[in-house]
């Protein structure tokens, strides 16, 4: 019996010694051509610039996807970011939209970013459903620059 505990330890032992062995490595070692590049650097500092800028960037069309409805559409952040927009798409997808309430995986929507204005928004936000008090898109709605602007909002 003792034999077997001595026997159990000392594997034990050899195991722990041969697992804590590190092994080491060369590193390898990448050579890169180095290029010099001259690069204009445009500094915008309007925060009506840079909102443009950022707005200009949203993408433009959406893919849907298993799940989704036009109001979650228009609630995301690179879409509207406001859940009660979604008629906007639904006007500008008519040719694929019967029913806006049936969309379909698949189905490629485009997102108008430009092309409304103040009254279209509030339109769609009542026929979503928006209480009357709030017809105006709130500030955190994704809206071209100079519309943010007339209503007062920052950047």
């Amino acid at each position: 019996m003792k034999k077997l505990i001595l026997l159990a330890i000392a594997m034990c032992l050899i195991f722990a010694w041969g697992c804590s062995k590190k092994v080491k490595t060369e590193p390898e070692v990448v050579v890169v051509e180095e290029k010099e590049v001259i690069v204009e650097e445009k500094v915008v500092t309007d925060p009506m610039q840079v909102y443009k800028a950022e707005y200009d960037a949203l993408p433009v069309s959406h893919t849907v996807t298993k799940g989704e409805c036009l109001w979650w559409i228009s609630e995301y952040k690179h879409v509207y970011n406001d859940p009660f927009m979604w008629p906007l798409i639904f006007k500008a997808n008519r040719d694929q939209i019967k029913n806006p309430d049936l969309i379909y995986p698949g189905q490629q929507f485009e997102i108008p970013r430009y092309g409304f204005d103040l009254e279209d928004v509030k339109a769609s936000r009542k026929e979503a459903g928006a209480p009357w008090q709030a017809l105006e898109p709130g500030q955190d709605a994704m809206l071209p620059a100079e519309m943010r602007a007339a209503l007062g909002y920052s950047f």
